[in-house]
């Protein structure tokens, strides 16, 4: 099989902080740094190989280049995979589209987010969650973490609902499953839709079903590092046959399908053919892909509980399976004569174990500021509401989860399972030497 190299890691690996089918997943750089490995002068197997492919990805794309059908328009890979897709997913309909943040686009424009609006969301994810709400000028409103889990705690999400309140938007960060049952509730009980940022999760699942379709979408990312890739690539889920439409319409310029209303507003957030043919082609593999990664995580979570002062996280109530995008734990310096995260990194690396520190606070970051600052937020919302909006984006419990993350890459749990022990001896070592190091 061939395969392509990644990009290094940047920074946080070393650091602390770094189509519709009707009826039928520091804070860009941390998404750079568990998309890549760390460059290390030790072992091979510190060294990720991803994405994997061999002559079906070749095949595929070819035959797209012969065909001269490159687009949707005249093309049949794009239906074909969202056919397939949402067989796969359990779904009723798939609406494939150019990435994953332009599958939340689709959504958010399908539900006429707008200026005066908010979005609740937590704030350990990608950038992309934040931007989506943003580039329609409605605000994003933070709900802190659940520590154990990594994901936005549930039992927070009511108290930020208000009047303006238009949309639910948790996350499965890492391709863990947030608690759905307790999202559903709140949703339910406000009568606020809520959709599924699954960009990182495809194939987790919520008592035993799929994630994607609890809500009135999902949507997913075939980006470069994630689990089912073709580089750049989204869908979204649904089985809502108006959303689905709705859906559509928007990501398609002058989408028209069905009998969905016509808000006067559209995109072009398109699949091409060739992106779908890579997809088709990747899904031939992607079962055995995640049973491997389900078992060396359950192997390795076994095994670093034995370790003191390392907390893998959890899953949610009711999630039965993680797509595991990210291996993430907690880390706690206490249990290593005080030795800090950044050192604790750089050894790890040293021992050829390439990991990453994580997402830092996106509620108090730069980019969160500059909205604050934004003259044509400061137009729509007031000068003083803004500098309120920032204000009121505490989130405590996510700071200490930030200051504590530690992450593997999805491709790491594609190894062989003798590098999972590895990977806790490298642990164990540094832990014995905790005190020497930390002193120097």
């Amino acid at each position: 099989m061939k395969t392509l190299s990644r990009r290094t890691f940047i920074g946080g690996a070393v650091t602390a902080s770094t189509g519709l089918s009707l009826g039928l997943s520091p804070v860009a750089g941390a998404e750079r740094a568990a998309a890549a490995p760390a460059t290390t002068a030790k072992k091979a197997r510190s060294v990720a190989e991803w994405p994997m492919w061999d002559n079906r990805e070749e095949k595929a794309l070819l035959d797209v280049l012969r065909s001269g059908k490159w687009g949707r328009g005249n093309g049949t890979r794009v239906k074909e995979f969202e056919l397939a897709y949402a067989e796969k997913m359990r779904a009723k309909h798939c609406v494939a589209t150019a990435s994953g943040t332009s599958a939340l686009l689709t959504t958010l424009g399908a539900l006429g987010v707008g200026p005066g609006d908010e979005v609740i969301m937590p704030p350990y994810t990608f950038v992309a969650t934040f931007n989506v709400i943003t580039l329609n000028y409605a605000l994003p409103v933070f709900v802190d973490t659940d520590p154990v889990t990594f994901q936005i705690d549930a039992s927070k999400i009511a108290a930020a609902i208000t009047p303006a309140t238009k949309l639910l938007l948790p996350v499965h960060i890492g391709g863990y499953p947030a608690n759905l049952d307790a999202i559903e509730a709140v949703a339910k009980a406000r009568k606020l839709p809520f959709v599924e940022d699954g960009c990182q999760a495809w194939l987790a699942e919520f008592k035993g079903q799929p994630i994607g379709s609890r809500g009135i979408g999902g949507c997913f990312s075939f980006q470069a590092s994630k689990n089912l890739t073709s580089g750049e690539g989204g869908a979204v889920l649904t089985n809502d046959d108006n959303f689905a439409e709705l859906c559509y319409n928007f990501h398609t310029p002058t989408g028209t399908k069905g009998t969905a209303l016509n808000t006067g507003r559209a995109s072009n957030y398109r699949m091409t053919e060739f992106q779908a043919a890579l997809l088709m082609a990747q899904m031939t593999r992607i079962d055995a892909q995640f049973k491997t990664r389900d078992e060396n995580a359950a192997y390795l979570t076994s095994m670093l509980q034995k370790v003191p002062g390392i907390a893998p996280a959890r899953f949610s109530p009711g999630a039965t399976r993680s797509a595991y995008h990210l291996y993430m734990m907690r880390y706690d310096p206490k249990q290593f004569a005080g030795l800090p995260r950044a050192k604790f990194l750089q050894e790890l690396s040293k021992e050829g174990v390439a990991a990453s520190g994580g997402y830092s606070p996106l509620n108090s970051s730069a980019h969160a500021k500059g909205l604050a600052a934004n003259p044509h937020y400061q137009k729509i919302y007031g000068k003083q509401a803004m500098a309120r909006w920032l204000e009121r984006n505490q989130c405590p419990v996510n700071d200490r989860l930030c200051a504590e993350a530690i992450w593997f890459s999805q491709y790491v749990l594609l190894r062989p399972r003798s590098e999972m022990e590895k990977i806790v001896a490298a642990f164990t070592k540094i832990q014995r030497r905790s005190g020497e190091l930390a002193r120097v």
